[in-house]
């Protein structure tokens, strides 16, 4: 019997969520459930439920670099994902890991969980804003995360494009910035600072939406090892996001998670108008 090709390589360079929303625990879940094999170099261990993060605890720079080169040295990758990186010897350290592969990169600047909890340390800013943001494909950077990095604050749709230009001049070749907490539909922009895609989505009634800015940042990069472009790996990343949000639920006594096996329980996607 001859064993069949593998599918798309993905890793995920994050930390762990103990209670299996977010982090690493949901960019394996969604690269799965999008038909990529996920692989990961774990960051950090965090003691995490659904009422926020009780404690975290960065590895070793020399524990990151191992699992790095273990994985890519031998079964290579096709995309990688970033997500909490801690601290700045752990951003200088994966952005020296990065720079040399020649495969998209998708950085999700994580500064603080759905909870309000610190993920970077303060002193790591500079390293993501000069180090780790200039080897990224895409930037999928929240509101806050913008305010984070840029000083730039946005009250409404227009102050996105102020947002993404703020973005793109640290480095990444595109900045996808979401708007999920202005009022009204999800919208996000997505820019390369010449062409712009905006991305709408209903706002959803349902308040467990634990995970979504990894489970989103995760499935851009499956989109992009399957050999989309930028574009269609983002606007098919809101739908099966859209669609996670949709089917999230209550678990424990705080946010729930989105459900990212949603799809294979055959829900729905929400519609995201790429515009």
């Amino acid at each position: 019997m001859t064993p069949r090709s593998a599918p798309p390589r993905v890793l995920t360079v994050a930390g762990s969520d103990s209670g299996g929303g977010a982090g690493i625990q949901a960019d394996l879940k969604t690269m799965l459930a999008l038909g990529t094999h996920g692989m990961s170099v774990i960051t950090a261990v965090t003691a995490q439920n659904s009422l926020g993060v009780h404690g975290a605890w960065p590895l070793p720079a020399t524990a990151v670099i191992a699992q790095f080169r273990a994985v890519v040295d031998d079964i290579g990758v096709q995309a990688v994902k970033t997500g909490m990186l801690a601290s700045a010897e752990l951003v200088e350290a994966v952005a020296g890991l990065l720079r040399p592969l020649d495969v998209p990169v998708v950085v999700d600047p994580v500064g603080v969980s759905k909870h309000g909890d610190a993920l970077l340390a303060h002193d790591a800013l500079d390293a993501v804003r000069h180090r780790l943001l200039p080897v990224a494909t895409v930037a999928t950077p929240n509101l806050d995360e913008v305010t984070q990095l840029t000083g730039v604050t946005v009250t409404d749709e227009s102050g996105l494009r102020t947002a993404a230009a703020a973005i793109l001049a640290l480095g990444p070749q595109w900045a996808l910035i979401k708007g999920g907490h202005l009022p009204g539909d999800a919208l996000d922009l997505l820019t390369d600072g010449i062409t712009e895609h905006w991305l709408r989505a209903p706002r959803l009634d349902n308040s467990h939406t634990h995970g979504t800015g990894c489970t989103l940042a995760s499935a851009i990069a499956a989109g992009l090892a399957a050999d989309r472009t930028v574009p269609d790996a983002v606007a098919a990343a809101k739908d099966y996001v859209t669609g996670a949000i949709s089917a999230g639920f209550a678990l424990g006594s705080g946010i729930g998670p989105v459900d990212h096996g949603h799809r294979l329980r055959g829900g729905g996607d929400g519609a995201a108008v790429l515009g």
